[in-house]
């Protein structure tokens, strides 16, 4: 197996491929490892690269890692997706590193001798109909209006992925909170005719944003998505709380607020509107989500702690199980509201 490392040139200060080039010797001389090293020159240029050199080779088994932040894995993964022999891992060198945080956290993956060694497991996609595939989380409304203004305040020294979030979010409060949207889960209609949300977050794991746990009950190889979908209340003083309590994942109670799984989502917005996929942002009208099973082999370290967070997961389903699809009778209050 062949170990290419594909580096932002912006992680780490700047000096990623210089810090990480001597440890890789020293591992892969002590290890045995045949690996190699790409500096990204431009964005999604990643993307093209790993097709090319994984068909350079067909018969050759990749392992590709994105060094970098969420937009380095968004990058390595759309890379690999579709190719038969290759996977991807992940040495996090950003400021948000939402994806890994279910499998252990930023600590577990930059021990770079426990991501070599680690070993892949199947994950599931999102399918996001134009093209792209997400592994961590989509959404429209507020949250991706934020993620939008995010990137602007990324560019100050004086923020980190977080920060810029919070100040985004309180920036997006002021000028902008509440898009009109036509929503449809598994091709039923959620909502007759169209209401005004908050967001609607469309789940293959946990958190984004820096660290806002928006889908507390996602798994990234069940089969579904997990749907947060927030309708915005009459004064918009009343969402304050939400944002609280969704760094914590304990929002799903909040009034106005359904929290399903389902295998696709469709969104029509009556305006322009930003649509965030793994933190990539554009502007639509339209979007579509669907759930690819399994489509990803994604590496584990050892030292992750994937397994424990199974097993809560599954003790969460037996005594409190997530509602599948939209129910009959909940269409009829939704129309009557």
């Amino acid at each position: 197996m062949k170990h290419v490392f594909i580096i932002n040139p912006k992680a780490g200060k700047g000096k990623a491929a210089e810090t990480m080039r001597p440890q890789l010797k020293e591992i892969g001389a002590r290890l045995g490892v045949d690996w190699e090293m790409h500096v990204t020159s431009r964005a999604y240029e990643a993307i093209e690269f790993i097709k090319e050199r994984a068909a350079r080779e067909p018969d050759e088994y990749f392992r590709f890692y994105a060094c970098g932040g969420d937009g380095t894995v968004f990058e390595v993964a759309n890379g690999v997706y579709g190719v038969p022999n290759a996977e991807f891992a992940v040495i996090p060198l950003g400021s948000g590193n939402d994806f890994i945080r279910l499998f252990g956290g930023k600590s577990v993956f930059l021990e770079l001798e426990n991501v070599i060694l680690g070993e892949s497991v199947p994950i599931d996609v999102i399918d996001c109909g134009n093209g792209q595939i997400a592994v961590n989380q989509c959404s429209m409304g507020f949250d991706a209006e934020a993620c939008a203004m995010q990137i602007k305040y990324k560019r100050s020294p004086l923020f980190t992925g977080e920060t810029a979030y919070i100040a985004a979010m309180f920036n997006r409060f002021l000028t902008r909170m509440g898009e009109v949207f036509e929503v449809s889960l598994d091709g039923v209609p959620y909502d007759d005719e169209g209401r005004r949300y908050l967001l609607c977050a469309v789940a293959n794991s946990r958190w984004y944003g820096g660290g806002f746990m928006v889908a507390p009950r996602a798994m990234p190889d069940d089969g579904y998505l997990d749907c947060m979908i927030i309708r915005m209340r009459e004064n918009k003083f009343q969402m304050l709380p939400v944002a609280t309590q969704m760094r914590k994942g304990e929002h799903l109670g909040f009034p106005h607020s359904e929290y399903i799984r389902c295998k696709k989502v469709e969104i029509l917005a009556h305006r322009d509107s930003a649509v965030n996929v793994d933190g990539e942002m554009s502007t639509v009208r339209k979007s579509c989500f669907e759930i690819r099973e399994k489509a990803l082999k994604f590496v584990l370290p050892v030292g992750h702690t994937y397994d424990t967070v199974r097993a809560q997961w599954e003790e969460d389903e037996k005594t409190n199980p997530v509602q599948f699809g939209v129910h009959e009778s909940k269409i009829k209050v939704k129309k009557e509201a």
